[in-house]
């Protein structure tokens, strides 16, 4: 057998392991509540549906430019005035496969390999992996539960060593915390000032609770904004995101989405322009993820998870279940297999001390969180979460 290189020797996205047993257990027969994953309940919204199928009839559906359809850059740069009142040009702005294809460029443009990139923790485990297998070091950035998990200017001081890059995400994912506009430009400017270089993950930019959402780019040009049609869009599986940049970044970044992707995919593009037109729809999954929020809230705490981080935004809990088990992989398997709820363990999101957490996603259905109250409450009342 012939070597394999040891950059592709990533640890596993844990949940999609959880999210293949959730499905063994339904192919068997048992009703699964879905609370492990990310990903919105409701099909992408009718007017995109729509356009795809236009689409697929009428257009020849070859190769698009590298940074995307003019059309769909213009528009997207139409969203920020909407939304932030901010003039972005669409020439900086690149259309990507997921947010996940706009990280990649972004890393390859603005880091060489052995810098150094700060992490809050926990974060999501796409950036760390990701990071390690281009050939970057990552650091993390201390910080609590009553602060959201959020790094701060005062928390960067304490990383020891230089720091090349800061990755933050507002909401968070899997806390999903959210940085006041206060705290989110004494960040910029700290990073600015210091020469390093901010990507701001904001895709769940348009999923908030009383904070409002603001892109790091509206505090200076030298950050990356990175955003998503998936969660807010309700279109993960068309795998469509976007990023902001400079304009000195712009060449490099088109030259590698040449040669890495040639162009995102022609078909969500061209449905993807009809998506900014159908916010009526998208905001009602906006108040069911606000009731569901609610509920959880309130009952999570009655039936043992009592200690849940600040939740402004996205669509998740995170829970320190530490006064339940030391070992949340296995209590978020023993859940699954006694109650029919998928959950992930903090594992998944930081290495250090995730093994005492729990992340519960509330993007399915509000009968569902419902059911899986119920299912949670009987369970606490025999001998599941030990409360």
């Amino acid at each position: 057998m012939l070597k394999l290189a040891k950059r592709g020797d990533v640890p596993p996205f844990l949940v999609m392991d959880v999210m293949s047993a959730a499905a063994a257990r339904e192919q068997a027969g048992e009703h699964i509540i879905h609370m492990e994953v990310g990903q919105p309940s409701t099909p992408a919204p009718q007017r995109v549906r729509e356009a795809a199928k236009r689409a697929v009839d009428g257009e020849l559906l070859g190769y698009t430019l590298a940074l995307g359809l003019p059309a769909l850059r213009e528009r997207i740069g139409q969203y920020y005035r909407d939304t932030a009142e901010l003039d972005i040009d669409p020439a900086r702005i690149a259309v990507t496969a997921g947010s996940l294809g706009a990280f990649q460029l972004a890393f390859l443009a603005a880091f060489e390999a052995g810098e150094r990139i700060a992490l809050p923790r926990p974060t999501y485990p796409s950036y760390r992996n990701m990071l390690g297998a281009l050939g970057l070091d990552t650091v993390y950035v201390e910080t609590t539960m009553a602060e959201g998990f959020q790094p701060s200017p005062k928390a960067l001081e304490r990383v020891q060593g230089p720091i090349d890059g800061l990755i933050i995400a507002s909401p968070s994912n899997p806390v999903g915390s959210m940085l006041s506009p206060g705290d989110l430009q004494r960040l910029v400017e700290y990073c600015v000032d210091r020469g390093i270089r901010l990507i701001s993950d904001e895709i769940y930019h348009g999923l908030s609770y009383g904070l409002p959402c603001v892109p790091g780019v509206a505090y200076s040009h030298e950050v990356l904004s990175i955003n998503s049609f998936s969660k807010y869009f309700s279109m993960t599986g068309w795998r469509l995101g976007w990023m902001v940049m400079p304009d000195y970044m712009v060449r490099q970044v088109e030259r590698l989405a040449q040669n890495f992707f040639i162009c995102p995919s022609a078909l969500s593009q061209q449905a993807a322009v009809a998506a900014f037109d159908c916010t009526g729809e998208l905001d009602g999954h906006v108040a069911m993820y606000a009731r569901n929020r609610e509920l959880l809230l309130a009952e999570l705490p009655g039936v043992g998870f009592r200690r849940l981080a600040p939740a402004d935004g996205a669509f998740y809990l995170y829970a320190d279940v530490s006064e339940l088990t030391d070992d949340s992989l296995g209590f978020a398997a023993r859940m699954l297999a006694e109650t029919g709820v998928a959950v992930t363990s903090g594992a998944d999101f930081d290495p250090i001390d995730g093994h005492r957490s729990l992340r519960f996603s509330y993007a399915r259905c509000t009968a569902d969180m419902e059911e899986a109250i119920r299912r949670l409450r009987a369970w606490n009342g025999g001998r599941g979460t030990g409360g």
